[in-house]
């Protein structure tokens, strides 16, 4: 089996990798740049899926079996600036399953850099004093003091986007 994942992220394409093992162990895994066709930061669900959506449609070739995106974006609620994630999968035919989760609360000054039109990365990287913890443990793996972290959420949601190919009978149509 090979599976491209649309990014180039260790994380992601390390999320990948843990979940299709466990489907085939023989799984190859590679990790391509595509564009999400989003905003750098999206804002709120709609758009994050279809960030993740379009990634892995624009991930898959013809030699791919299925291809993954992630989409990382931030959506305001009663309790402020949360985080959400969505990941698509997409297999040769074109089907497609969605999975989502992640949805935290951010610090105030997360949220106000957020406002000033920082990304959530950046806006990490800033508050703790280190560079590029999207690809290490996300801001859900700092604010969790490593509780979980960015791949295990990832793993998670993957898991749940291949529900209809993991169990296609119950997704047909009637």
């Amino acid at each position: 089996m090979k599976v491209i994942v649309g990014s180039t992220n260790p994380v992601k394409i390390d999320a990948a990798r843990t979940i299709f093992s466990r489907i085939d162990s023989t799984v190859q895994i590679e990790g391509i740049a595509v564009e999400s066709g989003v905003s750098h930061q999206p804002w709120g669900d709609e758009e994050t899926r279809r960030g993740a959506e379009n990634r892995a449609r624009a991930a898959m070739f013809d030699e791919a079996d299925y291809a993954v995106g992630f989409e990382g974006g931030i959506i305001e609620t009663e309790h402020g600036i949360m985080t959400c994630a969505w990941c698509a999968v997409v297999n040769a035919s074109g089907r497609c399953g969605i999975g989502g989760s992640v949805n935290m609360v951010l610090p105030p000054k997360v949220q106000d850099a957020l406002r000033q039109g920082e990304e959530l990365g950046s806006a990490m990287d800033e508050l703790v004093g280190a560079h590029n913890t999207k690809q290490g443990p996300g801001a859900v793996g700092i604010l969790t003091n490593g509780l979980t972290d960015r791949r295990m959420e990832y793993e998670h949601m993957l898991a749940l986007a291949l529900a209809p190919f993991r169990c296609p009978d119950l997704y047909e149509e009637k």
